[in-house]
């Protein structure tokens, strides 16, 4: 009982009232939470406070930015449901939308800062792209390789710009998009806030995700893992979050031996094998199910799916009808 008096005692105020409305637009750091609603940090941080003791709003850092968002189970999640039921008055419906039409600007602002990034570092990317085959067709083959699979809960490894949540999310049940680095993850929240499906986006590292154990049907792994010193720790990173029957989708260069990657764009492996995707996946519990190449340019683009073993492939007479099938 005094929990829940907790939550409607947090719902006792007009600012926190405006804040809970605004968080369930977007995700917002407190400084742009202070600039919709023409507050103090201080203050709007202290209703914050409130929020996040009673348990309606949870803090996620990235970087020096906290962002903010409504906690989205339990019994806050029936009560936040019910917010369009939730009688305001004529005066603080006019707030609310004032509030919402504000946030605008914060989208704007993220758009431009998008931009920014990109004009930087165009000539740095187009110069990669310049070196192999056509993103759009490598797009394409990572779209026709997943066709007719449910997608459900998806991991965007190294998710960058959010580009692969993107094209995947009209067939995605929830998007996790996880990037080590703050500034992409800005990016990203950018790109996918208009999508039709709910998108966590999270800072964490690819070697100690920040995911429960077999809580993930797919995993999307695309031009990340060179950046891997133990490529093998990640595959087995990303299959421990995967559920039995669960998908990864590798898409990485062939090996090659340009060298000038390593300074141009920070590589730190020089392509993959699938000698070394397959053995790998093996160690971590992974079938490999499908690889396929995409030449053009001076390097070869791959893509590997492989499937989490689940009971039905303990059976050895399954696992090798796979590996035939693998072999030829």
């Amino acid at each position: 009982m005094s929990e829940l008096i907790d939550i409607f005692r947090a719902f006792a105020d007009p600012t926190r009232l405006r804040v809970v409305a605004l968080l369930r637009e977007m995700e917002l750091a407190i400084g742009e939470l202070a600039a919709v609603l023409d507050q103090s940090q201080p203050r709007v941080s202290r209703h914050v406070r409130i929020l996040v003791d009673a348990g309606i709003v949870e803090r996620r850092r990235e970087g020096s930015w906290v962002f903010l968002r409504i906690v989205n189970d339990g019994a806050i999640a029936d009560i936040i449901a019910q917010a369009e039921k939730w009688p305001f008055s004529p005066r603080e419906a006019r707030v609310i939308a004032h509030d919402t039409r504000r946030l605008t600007a914060v989208r704007d602002e993220r758009a431009a800062v998008a931009e920014r990034y990109f004009a930087e570092h165009a000539a740095e990317w187009d110069a990669i792209r310049s070196r192999h085959v056509a993103e759009s067709e490598v797009e394409a083959a990572m779209l026709a390789m997943m066709h007719n699979r449910r997608l459900g809960h998806l991991l965007d490894i190294g998710t960058g710009t959010g580009r692969m949540a993107e094209i995947f999310a009209p067939t995605a049940r929830r998007i996790t998009a996880l990037d080590r680095s703050p500034e992409m993850l800005r990016i990203a929240r950018a790109k996918l806030a208009s999508q039709p499906v709910p998108v966590d986006l999270v800072q964490g590292d690819f070697l100690n995700l920040p995911v429960a154990d077999a809580c993930i049907d797919t995993i999307v792994i695309h031009q990340a893992l060179h950046f891997a010193h133990e490529p093998d720790r990640v595959i087995a990173e990303a299959s421990r979050v995967l559920r039995g029957g669960g998908h990864l989708l590798v898409v990485d260069f062939a090996p090659h031996e340009d060298e000038g990657l390593r300074s141009l764009a920070a590589h730190a492996r020089l392509g993959f094998s699938d000698a070394q995707i397959r053995g790998w996946f093996a160690s971590s519990g992974l079938l490999l199910e499908t690889a396929q190449t995409l030449e053009g340019g001076e390097l070869a683009v791959k893509l590997w799916l492989g499937r989490r073993r689940s009971d039905e492939d303990q059976n050895p007479a399954i696992e090798g009808g796979q590996n035939k099938r693998l072999a030829a």
